[in-house]
Parts: structure tokens; sequence; C-alpha cells
């Protein structure tokens, strides 16, 4: 009797004893990132995916079908020489931007749109600072005074009487809410046509909607200071 007592203890307590010692999984970033620690708004943010494996995208990322025009899915490749960029080379451009004033990630998007969460580190230089929509290049006086002010006293960029000169223009990452979205597209196209180097132009074509599929940290955004 005593044998099968202790029998049937041993059988209660093995699951117990199993669910103990299995360890929670990590949701790293790659195998060899697990998260990435910078400055945003004057205080330390870590980047890292949400642990929760149930986690699922909400809010305004979790809708498939937008009406389009205007919002129409955007090529892989913008032109020749602008970079399209991933997460991973997102993160790169962060960690650069946290020490260089040569390297800045700019969210494209409205405040309404920022107001949701943006990525940390990022600055928030809306579209229409420099384009009016989409239609709308240089027509109009105060569309192109107001590009001009972006590029000479955020991007870099030295004016010259009637010339730009880009030598000290800054290496940019742009991105706006995703593959659907032409915000981001629109300002860099804006930025090709005033002479911005192709090649100091990223884009991160999956913005905010790739970024929170993933799970990765957002924060409040960071205003530009013009």
């Amino acid at each position: 009797m005593k044998i099968k007592q202790l029998l049937s203890i041993s059988v209660l307590l093995v699951p117990v004893f199993l669910f103990c010692n299995v360890a929670v999984a990590e949701v790293n970033i790659t195998t060899d990132i697990k998260s990435v620690e910078l400055m945003h708004n004057g205080e330390k943010v870590i980047i890292q995916r949400a642990q929760d494996t149930d986690h699922k995208v909400s809010g305004g990322y979790d809708k498939t079908s937008r009406q389009c025009p205007p919002f129409c899915i955007q090529p892989g490749k913008i032109t020749e020489g602008v970079e399209t960029v991933t997460e991973l080379e997102v993160l790169d451009y962060l960690k650069q931007a946290s020490t260089d004033e040569k390297v800045m990630v700019i969210d494209t998007r409205t405040p309404d749109w920022t107001a949701r969460g943006t990525i940390p580190g990022s600055v928030n230089i809306p579209w229409t600072k420099i384009n009016k929509s989409t239609e709308q290049a240089w027509s109009e006086d105060m569309e192109e005074a107001d590009a001009d002010v972006v590029l000479t006293e955020s991007l870099g960029v030295i004016k010259n009487a009637d010339t730009l000169d880009f030598s000290a223009a800054k290496t940019l990452v742009l991105y706006c809410n995703g593959a659907w979205c032409g915000q981001s597209a629109s300002f860099i196209k804006t930025l090709l046509n005033k002479g911005y180097p192709a090649e100091k132009l990223k884009w991160y074509r999956g913005g905010m909607q790739a970024w929170e599929s993933l799970g990765l940290t957002t924060v409040p955004p960071k205003a530009s200071s013009k």
C-alpha cells in the first residue's frame, strides 16, 4: 500500500518538476541581437520585440485594405541610387544617429499618425513640410520656401544665393505607415527633385506596419526643431 502511494505521489510530481525547469523562450530580434538601447526625447529606450508570443497587431495597422488612390502599394525601389532598407538596417542607422549628427531617421507622417507611436530615436518631419500633396511639386512659392527651410535648417544643406550645396547633407532614413503609404516616397522624390544625393537617402518601405507586426518597441513622437 505504501509503495502504491509513493508511486502515485512521484507521478504527480514529475509534471511539476518538468514545468519548473522549462525555460521561457526569449523573443530576440535576431539570434545575435536581443535588443538595441538608445536615447529618445532625452530618455533611454530599449528597442526589443514584444515578449508575449500571443501578441497581435492592433489599431490602425491591422487593416489590410485601403482605397487606392491614394493608399496604393509602393514599388520595392523608388529610383536608382536610393536604397530600400529593412528593420535591421534601420536599427543600425538608429544607433549611428544616436552619436552622429550626420545621420537622421525621419518619420515623415503627419501628427495624427505619429501620435499613435513612432520608432524610438527617429525625428518627425511631416511630409507636408515640403509637399502639400502628391500632385503638387514646386508650383507654389510657399511650398518651395517651406522645403528650403527644412533642407537648410534640419538636413544639413547649405544655401548659397540661389543654389543649394549638398556636400554636407545628412544621410537620411525615411519611413511612413507601410508599403501602402506614399508619404515617405513623396518626401524622397521631392528631395531628389531639389538635388539631394540619392546615395544619402534610404527608404524603409515597410514602415510602421512592418515595425508593429514584428512587435518592435514604439514611443511617443520626437518633434524636429523645425
